[in-house]
């Protein structure tokens, strides 16, 4: 996975974005990404893959608003989105992605 480091993206209080397969993260921050944080967002990129990026990136947002309507915070909508779901929960099993089945994110809806 590309990583470019830069003073834009990502928003504060993320420590990275996956955009397209490329890992964006702040400027001098890149050591603190670590082989879970890698395995988390090698799992977004997958998902992005199976949607074929742009449906990946509807849903995304579909579903954000949804949570925010339901959980009234930025937050804790993220944190509820079906695709991080998936991520967090499987971020530090590092063989995940050889097991995982195709559009695996829909159990965690």
């Amino acid at each position: 996975m590309k990583i470019i480091e830069n003073r834009i993206l990502p928003p504060k209080n993320y420590l990275a974005i996956n955009l397209f397969g490329i890992l964006f993260v702040r400027k001098g921050n890149a050591h603190l990404i670590d082989v879970y944080d890698l395995n988390h967002e090698h799992i977004h990129t997958r998902q992005m893959k199976e949607m074929l990026y742009i449906f990946f990136y509807m849903w995304y947002i579909a579903e954000w608003l949804v949570r925010l309507l339901r959980y009234f915070s930025p937050m804790e909508a993220y944190r509820n989105i079906s695709f991080e779901r998936e991520a967090y929960q499987n971020q530090q099993n590092l063989k995940y992605l050889s097991t995982r089945k195709f559009y695996s994110f829909i159990r965690y809806l």
